[in-house]
């Protein structure tokens, strides 16, 4: 498995000098992880406003730097009825060996300066149950104290976790979610990362993943193509997803919490 895991660094990174002529090379050139804005995208209902909602959601957001051509950091926030503020739960890779962070940053804030995209928005009162299984999934998660970008296990594979736990999520990561996939070899067959479906795979190095939420998506060398009939669209490596809109409007989860 070493060999393949190396074969599959090497196309990934034949790809990766491809990929890094696109948008990252026509961003500010002076900009650096410390200067990256991380301000709020404005996404996440108020929590003040909203305090007798409890709310669940999920942020993706692409990877500082080159990495961003190819690959997502997710999060997940959540609110208990009542409560003024969210709770953020990510993995960061340079907090090890704690890597599972608690309020790490702003809830809806932008990943070293790109803006995130909304995966999951669950309101209403069903939600204070689901709250409490995120808590154990976090608590449970197996990997807390490693980090390895490549193929895992990492902040995509932390909320993989999360959704395979929480099936009330509905959790559907994007193909470009490196890390998703991953299971060590003494566990490679499994509720797919949205607990809708199955799932066998090799250290996310290759696999196959079907249920309701992902479709059918097969993984190669950590480069993921599939086809999600949910929400008809194609699952390619790189851009994620192309086609059908996969997520709720929060207008429409806001209607749906108040019973309109």
């Amino acid at each position: 498995m070493k060999l393949l895991s190396r074969l599959g660094l090497t196309v990934f990174l034949g790809g990766l000098v491809w990929v890094a002529q696109g948008v990252h090379a026509q961003q500010n050139p002076t900009r650096n992880w410390a200067t990256a804005p991380r301000h709020s995208s404005g996404m996440a209902p108020d929590p003040v406003q909203q305090a007798g909602l409890a709310i669940v959601q999920v942020y993706a957001a692409p990877t500082y730097g080159w990495r961003g051509n190819f690959a997502v950091h997710p999060w997940i926030i959540y609110k208990r009825k009542g409560e003024v503020a969210y709770t953020r739960y990510d993995v960061v890779g340079w907090r090890a060996p704690q890597v599972v962070q608690r309020n790490y940053a702003i809830p809806d804030g932008l990943w070293y300066g790109s803006v995130p995209a909304l995966l999951v928005d669950h309101r209403g009162a069903e939600v204070e149950a689901m709250i409490d299984g995120i808590e154990a999934a976090v608590a449970s998660y197996p990997f807390s104290d490693q980090y390895r970008s490549y193929p895992g296990p990492n902040s995509n594979t932390f909320l993989a976790h999360i959704g395979r736990e929480v099936k009330a999520l509905q959790l559907d990561l994007p193909a470009n979610a490196i890390g998703k996939d991953y299971r060590p070899l003494t566990n490679p067959v499994g509720v797919s990362p949205s607990g809708s479906g199955l799932q066998i795979s090799l250290l996310g190095l290759l696999g196959v993943s079907v249920g309701l939420q992902e479709g059918l998506e097969m993984n190669v060398l950590g480069l993921n193509f599939g086809i999600d009939l949910n929400a008809p669209a194609l699952r390619l490596p790189f851009v994620g997803r192309m086609g059908m809109r996969d997520t709720p409007a929060p207008d429409d989860t806001a209607r749906a919490a108040a019973g309109g």
